[in-house]
């Protein structure tokens, strides 16, 4: 190995730099590249310059006893739907790196239970998908480490970190589940579980420095001092712009897709990014940061007997109906808001409601946070305290519907506007309405950009594609096509689209055959579950074009799945087993290994909610 003429260094530091590495050992390579991360970070905690500190760095670190040959190597494996579960086990590695310790990244896809019994140490950092169900390139993982076939972990140390919603009952619980099974199997917990909110950055910051400070104590035999971490957060993008500062994209069209007489209100929005530094991939999602409605803020306010008065947020001043409006979510009512909020009220009837799950479940069905009030009134509540019950207004995903290769400077949007009315009192979703009925054309969305890594087009151009996405699930499909047409990918792609009436609910109808005359879109199949008698699914439609389904498959098609998670994402995985037993000639359990295959190989590919 020889140090080139241009590196920073003398000539005599090159030849000496050049013979210690030409000799150099797998292992002592190792040591040495921890050792230069530890004085790294001893050198930045100093505050010294580099020329100043390095010596003091180096005997402040062997005083210490902190060899990297000492320290243990430390896997982080993440489980991760929308990227920042991996993005925070990015962060990870990269803070444990500074501290001197040998730490790897590993996708749960990528790992069998067996793998991860036999890591010494380990780090989980997962979130959890819908109700309690783990991320998709968890599924698998969490399935074997629950299985009673499960192997001993008795010679593994961990710790957990959960992401999650508060505004889901089973909150964090594919993070709870992983802490709880590994415990039963045998394997010591090093440092507590932390459950994130959505807001999740600086609590994951503050718990990742302190795990990485008690993995050394324990396992480095070293009591190094915390170093500052700030939580940049994951599906960060290299623009100003970004979870902490949304960008304001101007709307610069809106079309409604639905019918007259449709039971459904689908909107297309056409927001600019130019200006924003912002990108994005098919397959990436754009995060809307809403206001409340000013009627449910009112109403809030005359249920709850608040005055006008003046609150403190972000170290802010502001009015209480403006801290609601646009501060908080002040809608959302969850088991543990009316947990905390009985802790004020005592009544036992709460109590009782809260005591039994189902009779909870029932009473929460179509209620917000104005009935909580109503029902269980407490006199005299500091609107301070009220809000102390609440947490800040979450943004909300959606599947980006443009390319940006083919749009550029602009995201599209593909959204169906929530209203219903239950219990005497009209409700609707805070993002779909507001960008329904409360941005104009000409007015501003605070968005940005969050990168979606599990689901994307395939490398290969020539891959073959098969979509399939009922209602707005179609949205991330309208990106797909629109760059592969912008590319000249030559791969063929087939559409499986569902709704339930033709003529008022064909999303995009006019696009797809333009697409199919062009030769882009080499197939499409429909389903319109209310336009005869007996209901027909795109799952059924699957089921007609089996044949040639599991042919596409067998040439190497990737598989797609967009759109609702509790009915149609299960039919239509039940359905790609049944066709791998028809067509593939498999028995249940081969073909039920064979999709899981498909998943592991990144050819079946989901984004569900």
């Amino acid at each position: 190995m020889q140090i080139p003429d241009s590196a920073p260094f003398s000539e005599e530091q090159r030849v000496a730099l050049t013979r210690l590495l030409s000799g150099i050992t797998p292992s002592q390579f190792t040591w040495l590249t921890g050792f230069v991360a530890g004085v790294e970070a001893a050198i930045r905690q100093s505050g010294l310059t580099p020329s100043v500190a390095v010596e003091p760095a180096v005997g402040a670190m062997l005083g210490a006893g902190l060899r990297a040959a000492s320290v243990p190597s430390l896997a982080i494996v993440y489980g991760s739907e929308s990227g920042n579960a991996e993005g925070l086990a990015q962060m990870a590695r990269k803070e444990a790196g500074k501290r001197g310790i040998k730490a790897t990244v590993v996708d749960m896809a990528d790992r069998t239970v067996a793998d991860l019994a036999r890591e010494k140490h380990l780090v989980v950092i997962t979130s959890t998908w819908g109700d309690g169900d783990p991320p998709d390139n968890a599924v698998g993982l969490h399935a074997a480490l629950m299985s009673p076939e499960a192997p001993s972990f008795g010679g593994t140390s961990y710790a957990v970190c959960g992401l999650g919603d508060t505004s889901y009952d089973k909150f964090c619980q594919t993070g709870k589940d992983f802490d709880r099974r590994l415990e039963e199997l045998g394997a010591q917990r090093f440092y507590e579980r932390i459950d994130c909110d959505t807001d999740y950055e600086q609590p994951f910051a503050r718990w990742m420095d302190a795990m990485l400070v008690e993995f050394l104590k324990r396992f480095a035999a070293v009591d190094p001092a915390p170093v500052a971490v700030v939580g940049g957060g994951a599906g960060a993008v290299a623009s100003e712009y970004g979870k902490k500062k949304p960008f304001p994209a101007p709307l610069k069209e809106k079309i409604l897709l639905s019918g007259r007489g449709s039971g459904k209100e689908v909107w297309h929005h056409e927001l600019l990014l130019e200006g924003s530094g912002m990108s994005y991939e098919p397959g990436d999602s754009l995060a809307v940061v809403p206001s409340n409605r000013a009627e449910d803020v009112e109403r809030l306010l005359a249920v709850g007997k608040f005055r006008g008065e003046q609150v403190m947020v972000d170290g802010v001043s502001c009015d209480l109906s403006s801290a609601l409006q646009v501060h908080y979510d002040c809608t959302g009512l969850t088991k543990n808001l009316a947990s905390k909020y009985n802790e004020v009220a005592k009544s036992d009837k709460l109590s009782k409601l809260l005591g039994d799950s189902e009779v909870w479940r029932q009473y929460l069905d179509g209620r917000q946070v104005v009935d909580l009030l109503a029902d269980f009134p407490v006199a005299g509540m500091e609107a301070s305290d009220f809000l102390g019950l609440l947490r800040k207004m979450p943004p909300r995903l959606y599947s980006i519907a443009s390319s940006l290769r083919a749009c550029p400077g602009e995201v599209h949007l593909t959204v169906a506007t929530v209203r219903y009315e239950t219990h005497g009192r009209d409700r609707v979703g805070v993002a779909s309405s507001f960008l329904a009925d409360r941005v104009k054309v000409g007015g501003t969305v605070p968005v940005y950009t969050t990168t979606n890594k599990n689901f994307k087009l395939p490398v290969d151009g020539d891959t073959p594609i098969i979509m399939v996405g009922p209602g707005t699930g179609v949205a991330p499909f309208r990106a797909f096509l629109q760059e592969r047409q912008a590319v000249g990918a030559k791969g063929r792609n087939w559409l499986f689209f569902g709704d339930q009436r033709y003529t008022l609910d064909f999303l995009y109808q006019v696009e797809w055959q333009e697409y199919l005359k062009d030769g882009l879109l080499t197939r499409l199949d429909v389903a319109f579950s209310r336009d005869q008698k007996h209901k027909i699914y795109v799952q059924n439609r699957m089921e007609e074009r089996a044949a040639e389904l599991w042919r596409w498959l067998e040439e190497g098609a990737c598989f797609y799945v967009c759109g609702d998670a509790e009915r149609m994402a299960g039919d239509v995985h039940e359905m790609l087993i049944r066709i791998a037993e028809t067509h593939g000639g498999m028995s249940r359990i081969d073909a039920e290994a064979h999709v899981e295959g498909l998943r592991k190989a990144k050819r079946y590919l989901r984004d569900v909610y």
